[in-house]
């Protein structure tokens, strides 16, 4: 009788633990099923094989109300403390729901799986289930985007990839990006110890290869984390390099200069026109900045950036050469790219006299970071547009693209630009031995029918090496303050251009491009058209 006993309670005891066994292993079973209903999705890489994402088996943990055993007010404030993400009565309210199935946390970790385990409540379910994960967290996260919880892309280029990145026979094949993730760590990084030196409520950085139009980093702060993107704020989610249209101030000079020299308007840069006085149209008077009061030629006007001059010169181009050569860079229409969420540019409506002389120097038109980067790499790659690309071009992929400007006035161009830096506003983006060349910019922001004096867009647009341009840079901060190191100025020339010349020095040895102090573009006969004061003279 007493072994009979014993061998009913054992028969009981593993009946018992069959049972809870069937329950608790019973997220293995759904996992399984839910592996079938999310899709397997490729990865993608950067251009040199550096994994910007990828799919992997993560925990994740859930809960049967339905068939809940301990009591939900006790086990509510229990879960509290192991995932606080959720109140205690949000907990409470999820096991009093009588439901059959409710997500606790996605993505947990193994050791809090542990934890959730040792409470000893049968309807937990702990499930293996395939994850998007973004081992670079904020690297590109504008660019990549991130997928929903049914494993599908939201946005970004994982939307954009959807079909391919899910294609059974692509699985197994990274799809790789133009963006190199070492060149894109840079330049967030610069731009992120800018905005926090200058205070800035944003920035955007960006790298373009001149003649294929592939990007190799795009960077709009502040950003957010794609493995999380849930939290982020709507402002951490807005990409200011695509969606943000700013009047992005002189950036617009050498724009302006190209067309007057390829329509003719400017046949010889020794040139000189009036800037002795501000200049009166109707009721609106355009000022310098750093007024010369006197007569500038076309490489004086860009060293000094002369709005005076330069309104002067888009007059003489007049309505149809400015909206002729704003059309010809894309300047009116969205980017051409493969991100989907872009917006259009501000076109004006009317183009009054005045519009054509200050849309000339960037003011009453704005475009993207984006449109402005791929405009530079037209002024210095020799002429020729070319859409620009987030996606790694092969041999013969590049486009043959539309020709804007002349061989001879993009070589013109260069060599103005590579002044600006050696002589003019643009000398704090200089980076010894990699002969950068390019243009500040800043504007007042718009505000209720007028501008905000002390609200600023410092821009600084470069390229390099000017000798044989290979990269584009564009460096955008929203609202920088100044502060004791530039003698309180905000402006580009102080908060965008020292952001470039760091940048320059970092990701120069990783493309390929060594400094050179012996090396140089031959622009002798522009410096030879700059006045000097006496006493720099000899």
């Amino acid at each position: 009788m007493m072994v009979m006993l014993l061998l009913i309670f054992a028969s009981l005891a593993v009946t018992v633990r069959i049972g809870w066994l069937s329950v608790f292993s019973g997220g293995i079973a759904h996992a399984a099923s839910t592996r079938d209903g999310l899709p397997m999705r490729a990865d993608i890489t950067d251009r040199n094989g550096v994994v910007l994402a990828r799919t992997i088996d993560a925990w994740s943990i859930a809960v049967h109300p339905d068939r809940l055993l301990n009591d939900p007010e006790e086990l509510a404030p229990r879960l509290h403390e192991l995932m606080p993400e959720r109140s205690t009565a949000e907990y409470r309210e999820i096991l009093s729901s009588g439901r059959s199935f409710s997500y606790l946390q996605r993505r947990a970790l193994p050791e809090l799986v542990g934890e959730v385990n040792a409470l000893g409540e049968p309807a937990m379910e702990f499930l293996r289930e395939p994850e998007r994960l973004y081992p670079q967290t904020n690297l590109a996260a504008h660019i990549l985007g991130w997928v929903n919880l049914d494993g599908r892309g939201v946005t970004g280029m994982e939307s954009v990839l959807e079909e391919q990145l899910t294609d059974p026979g692509q699985r197994n094949r990274p799809i790789a990006l133009s963006i190199d993730s070492r060149v894109q760590a840079a330049v967030q990084s610069e731009l992120a110890s800018a905005m926090r030196r200058f205070e800035a409520q944003g920035g955007t950085g960006i790298v373009l290869d001149v003649h294929s139009g592939e990007i190799l980093a795009l960077t709009s702060l502040p950003n957010f984390n794609p493995n999380d993107a849930g939290r982020a704020s709507a402002r951490a989610r807005f990409n200011q390099a695509t969606m943000g249209f700013y009047e992005l101030g002189s950036t617009f000079k050498p724009i302006t200069m190209a067309a007057a020299i390829e329509d003719g308007v400017v046949t010889s840069l020794a040139r000189r026109y009036d800037a002795t006085e501000p200049l009166q149209v109707g009721r609106f008077t355009i000022r310098d900045d750093h007024p010369q009061r006197r007569y500038l030629n076309v490489p004086e006007t860009l060293v000094h950036s002369s709005n005076i001059v330069t309104a002067r010169i888009a007059d003489n181009l007049g309505e149809e050469g400015m909206q002729s050569v704003f059309r010809d860079l894309h300047f009116d229409e969205a980017i051409e790219f493969e991100l989907p969420v872009r917006g259009r540019p501000i076109w004006p409506s009317y183009w009054a006299r005045t519009t054509v002389m200050t849309s000339g120097y960037g003011h009453g038109i704005a475009v993207s970071p984006l449109h402005l980067a791929n405009a530079y790499a037209t002024l210095v790659n020799g002429g020729i547009y070319r859409p620009m690309t987030l996606m790694k071009l092969g041999r013969g992929g590049v486009p043959e693209g539309e020709r804007v400007f002349s061989q001879r006035t993009s070589d013109q161009l260069r060599g103005l630009l590579r002044l600006i830096v050696q002589e003019g506003t643009g000398r704090n983006a200089d980076a010894p031995g990699y002969r950068v060349g390019g243009k500040t910019g800043t504007a007042e922001k718009p505000h209720e029918g007028g501008y905000r004096r002390n609200a600023l867009i410092s821009t600084f647009a470069a390229a390099f090496p000017m000798d044989d341009p290979q990269y584009v840079i564009v460096i955008m901060l929203d609202e920088p303050r100044g502060n004791a190191s530039t003698g309180g100025y905000a402006t580009a020339g102080w908060t965008a251009a020292p952001v470039v010349s760091a940048v320059v020095s970092r990701i120069g040895p990783l493309l390929g491009i060594l400094p050179d102090e012996h090396r140089d573009i031959d622009n002798s006969s522009l410096q030879a058209m700059l006045w000097r004061p006496r006493s720099e003279r000899s």
